[in-house]
C-alpha cells in the first residue's frame, strides 16, 4: 500500500451530494511517501510471478533488469503512471471497490500512455453477484489547473458515463489469464448480457499534483449536472516533479541493491 496515513495529512469536504479529500504531503515525512512508493511501484508494471521467475533463473541482476525495462524514463510518463499508480492504491485502501488488474503490466511501450479508462474499481456483491463500478481519471501534473479538469470530466462522461464494454472486455480478459473466472464471468454478464445500470456506477476523479488541488476540484463539483454520484481526491506534493524523480530513482536503486 502507499500508506498515505504515514505522510500525508487528509481533510474531508462534502461539496453537495459529493465527496472530496485532499492529502497534502508532509514536507517533513516525504521521505516515507518516496519510500512507500518506491516498493509499490514493481508490482504495477510485473507481477511478483514473473519477477520471481526471473530472479529465480538469472539471479538479483536479472530481476533488476526486468523492473527497469518495464519502468518509463521520461518525465511525463513517469508523473502520468504514478498518478494512475497512487488512484488505484487509494482506491483499495479506502472503499469498497477493488482494482482488480494492474493494467500497467500491459503496456504498448514503458514511455507511452495506455488507452481507455485510467481505473476501473469493481465490487461484487456475494449474495446478489450485482456488480458495481468506480470509474476513474486520474490526472497528474506538477501544475493542476482547470483546463486538465475539463479534460478529465470529458473522460468520464464517456459512453454516457458508463465503463466502456472496451475497457471491461480488457479486465475481463486478463482475469480469465489469472484465473479468476467467478469475477471475469460476472464482468462477461453484465456487458454482453444484462447491461450495466447507471445506478451501479460512482466516478472518481484523482489528482496528483504540486499545487493546491481544493478550489479545482469544489469547482469541478459544484458545477457537476450529470446522474452519477462523484468523489475527487487530490494528492498534493510540494516540489511535483522532483518527487516523481525521487520515486523512480529509488525503485531502480532498490532493485539492484545486493
Amino acid at each position: 500500500m502507499a500508506q498515505f496515513a504515514s505522510w500525508c495529512t487528509h481533510c474531508d469536504t462534502p461539496v453537495g451530494a459529493h465527496y472530496m479529500r485532499v492529502l497534502t504531503g508532509d514536507a517533513s515525512r516525504l521521505h516515507f511517501g518516496i519510500g512507500a512508493t518506491a516498493a509499490i511501484v514493481p508490482d504495477h508494471y510485473a507481477s511478483e510471478e514473473h519477477v520471481a521467475r526471473v530472479l529465480r533463473m538469472l539471479g538479483k541482476p536479472g530481476a533488476a533488469a526486468l523492473i527497469e525495462e518495464k519502468l518509463p524514463t521520461t518525465k511525463a510518463i513517469r508523473s502520468g503512471d504514478l498518478g494512475e499508480i497512487y488512484a488505484t492504491e487509494w482506491i483499495a485502501a479506502n472503499t469498497v471497490y477493488q482494482v482488480p488488474v494492474k493494467r500497467l503490466r500491459w503496456k504498448d511501450h514503458r514511455n507511452m500512455a495506455m488507452r481507455g479508462e485510467d481505473v476501473i474499481g469493481i465490487a461484487l456483491d456475494p449474495a446478489t453477484a450485482q456488480l458495481s463500478f468506480l470509474k476513474t481519471e486520474a490526472k497528474s501534473r506538477a501544475n493542476l489547473t482547470s483546463r486538465v479538469l475539463t479534460e478529465a470530466r470529458a473522460g468520464l462522461d464517456k459512453e454516457g458515463g458508463l465503463p466502456s464494454a472496451h475497457a471491461l472486455s480488457f479486465i475481463s480478459a486478463r482475469l480469465v489469464e489469472l484465473g479468476n473466472l467467478p469475477l471475469a464471468d460476472a464482468i462477461d454478464n453484465a456487458t454482453l448480457n444484462v447491461g450495466i445500470p447507471p445506478a451501479t456506477v460512482r466516478h472518481l476523479l484523482f489528482t496528483f499534483s504540486g499545487n493546491a488541488p481544493d478550489g479545482l476540484l469544489t469547482d469541478a463539483l459544484r458545477t457537476y449536472a450529470g446522474i452519477y454520484g462523484q468523489w475527487s481526491v487530490g494528492l498534493r506534493v510540494d516540489g511535483h516533479t522532483a518527487f516523481v524523480g525521487a520515486v523512480y530513482d529509488k525503485v531502480i536503486a532498490d532493485a539492484h541493491y545486493p
